[in-house]
């Protein structure tokens, strides 16, 4: 988000000299917008639509508290001005710090369990969006940060589930549940979010009776077996769905409320984006089971009930 360097935004703010909690939180608030202070109740930002209306959001927060507040617009005389103006929300030195802890947090990945793992990487995920929502001006520091938390998610990414594939950008046929009755159907072991709620897909809605190969590697799925959620699989990543997502819409299920909203809990979990309140619990049970349970067809029994409960939790919920 680069925003221009020749419009500015000013807001000046005075507090009563006993509105110590007050002056912390509209502190607080100003970092979090990410506000260059100027002086103590003098605060700058690049002068953009979200950035005013957070401004006016202080403005009103600051007379609330009996205060008194005014927002500015300045704009820089000349390019030097527009530099030094710009050069107050370098956020190398934010950066720079991420990354010590990121390289820090590398060191001790083969230690974590799966739940471990994936708290890590929310916890440092939201430290790195914190600093791109704020870094207005993105630099060679940016993309150097961009490209060690990449890494950082692959690594993870790795361990939580070796052979991850690789989205395709097809068509999704659509197919006729008839024609896949009793068949062999094939995934990669230790089974994680996205190949559990495939195989519950498959079991309790396209194949009863369906027979679940869980493979070592790839490289042995039989040649009659029908492979899900690993590269070459019939059935697997396309473009932005992730694997239970492209069944939903191969077998037609694409309308199922229930189902759909499923679908956009492992979506989150698998590969990111907007999540449902449930996701945190459901991918902490499924951490616990796979810790238990070394087998994964008693997992998929075990968490093949979570999933019928979440299931008729989403079909009969009136949230969205």
């Amino acid at each position: 988000m680069t925003l221009s360097t020749d419009s500015w935004a000013l807001l000046i703010v005075s507090l009563p000299s006993a509105g110590a909690t007050a002056r912390m939180r509209i502190w607080r608030t100003t970092k979090t917008l990410g506000c260059a202070a100027l002086r103590d109740g003098a605060y700058l930002l690049p002068a953009g639509d979200q950035q005013i209306a957070g401004l006016r959001e202080l403005v009103d927060a600051t007379r609330r508290e009996d205060g008194e507040a005014w927002l500015l617009s300045v704009r820089a005389q000349n390019p030097d001005e527009a530099a030094a103006f710009s050069a107050l929300f370098d956020r190398s030195a934010d950066y720079a710090e991420l990354q010590a802890a990121l390289s820090a947090a590398r060191k001790t990945l083969g230690d974590q369990n799966s739940a471990e793992l994936n708290r890590l990487l929310r916890r440092h995920g939201r430290a790195y969006k914190a600093i791109r929502a704020i870094d207005f001006f993105p630099n060679e520091a940016s993309t150097r940060a961009e490209a060690q938390w990449q890494d950082f998610s692959r690594a993870i990414e790795s361990i939580q589930s070796p052979g991850e594939p690789q989205a395709l950008g097809r068509a999704i046929a659509r197919r006729d549940p008839t024609q896949y009755q009793g068949r062999i159907w094939a995934t990669r072991r230790h089974l994680w979010v996205d190949r559990v709620a495939s195989a519950w897909l498959i079991q309790r809605f396209i194949d009863p009776h369906a027979r679940f190969l869980w493979l070592e590697s790839p490289a042995d799925c039989p040649d009659d077996a029908l492979g899900f959620d690993f590269d070459g699989a019939t059935f697997t990543h396309v473009d932005e769905r992730v694997s239970f997502e492209v069944l939903l819409s191969s077998f037609g299920f694409d309308a199922d409320r229930g189902l759909s909203r499923l679908g956009a809990m492992v979506h989150a979990l698998d590969i990111g984006g907007i999540s449902v309140p449930e996701a945190s619990g459901f991918e902490a049970m499924l951490a616990g089971a796979r810790a238990r349970l070394k087998d994964d067809d008693a997992l998929l029994a075990e968490i093949g009930m979570v999933l019928d409960s979440l299931y008729a939790h989403f079909s009969t919920s009136k949230k969205p």
